[in-house]
């Protein structure tokens, strides 16, 4: 049994639910959109969001919850699928998950329609069933996904992202969106404010974790999903590039930032950065962090009694920092 199949086993029977709900959750009496909605359904990924949602929710309520929960995870993936929607525009993306983009197929107008479409879907979902709570956990969300989003743009001019920014950066893009997954998951069960905030904590963690993780496949030798060193190509500053930087001579600095600026299109000067990175302790660094991110996230969830929820909740921590995809 694949990691995430065995992560799903004590929520088999309310992911196959909430499949059922957040279809019915996208309907429209327009077609075309019904058609677009159709071709996501059918391209989902893991859905570890929300599985995040309903472990949490088990966790932290003694294994019951009702429909509210069940609308926590449709907000989740609406709002989420809405931004990937977008980002797929904004990145003139023509793939996602080896399918085509919605952009790719319906071109940009319609693909940004569609997006706003399900952003609406999602706030209306809450707002129809006075879950102002958890429309403000997703809201808060969202501001600091775009935040961070623009704040990676803006650094990436200048290459000059310290450890400091990075973190923030990523907090922002990735961590937030999975902190508001565990928050939700434990406010939709009518957990006190400071079990939301601390499972909040718990999934921003994890989120860290997971996107480090992401950073160290562009320096790996593995065959994974995408081809190594495409993070140098775009020029994004990530840690392990960011720890060599601040650990090597100036004139090394000016050759890496130079190579990155100007010759992130040569294949074999991107592998000499790969090269430089590796020799000079960026991966283990970077290991390191995520390994400390990761111990963090299992900390909080010491305070909770043995369940398969938890259970399942340690083996995804695992399962982030060791996937190969």
């Amino acid at each position: 049994m694949k990691p995430v199949e065995l992560i799903k086993l004590p929520i088999k029977k309310e992911m196959e639910l909430f499949e059922k709900k957040f279809r019915e959750a996208m309907l429209s009496k327009v077609p075309l959109l019904n058609r677009i909605t159709y071709y996501i359904i059918r391209r989902k990924g893991k859905q570890m969001r929300p599985m995040f949602v309903f472990l949490i929710a088990k966790m932290v309520s003694d294994g019951n919850f009702d429909e509210r929960t069940y609308r926590g995870a449709s907000i989740i993936e609406l709002i989420h699928t809405a931004t990937l929607v977008h980002d797929d525009v904004v990145d003139d993306s023509n793939r996602r998950r080896g399918f085509f983009s919605i952009n790719a197929l319906w071109k940009n107008k319609i693909a940004v329609l569609v997006g706003d479409y399900l952003l609406s879907k999602g706030l209306l979902l809450s707002i129809d069933n006075d879950d102002f709570d958890l429309l403000k956990l997703i809201s808060i969300a969202v501001r600091e996904m775009s935040e961070g989003e623009l704040l990676q743009i803006e650094k990436a001019r200048k290459l000059d992202i310290t450890e400091e920014v990075y973190f923030d950066i990523i907090r922002q893009k990735t961590a937030t969106l999975i902190a508001a997954c565990c928050g939700i998951g434990a406010a939709s069960v009518g957990a006190k404010d400071d079990v939301v905030q601390q499972m909040r904590k718990f999934g921003e963690y994890i989120g860290i974790a997971f996107q480090i993780k992401d950073d160290l496949f562009d320096y790996t030798d593995e065959k994974i999903g995408k081809p190594t060193g495409i993070d140098i190509k775009e020029q994004k500053m990530t840690l392990p590039l960011i720890y060599t930087l601040n650990n090597c001579t100036k004139k090394e600095k000016a050759w890496i930032i130079n190579s990155v600026k100007k010759h992130n299109k040569d294949k074999k000067r991107v592998k000499e950065v790969i090269a430089f990175v590796k020799e000079n302790g960026g991966i283990e660094y970077t290991t390191t962090k995520m390994n400390a991110y990761k111990n963090k996230a299992i900390t909080i969830l010491e305070d909770y009694p043995e369940s398969p929820f938890k259970t399942s909740l340690l083996q995804m921590i695992d399962y982030v920092v060791e996937r190969k995809v």
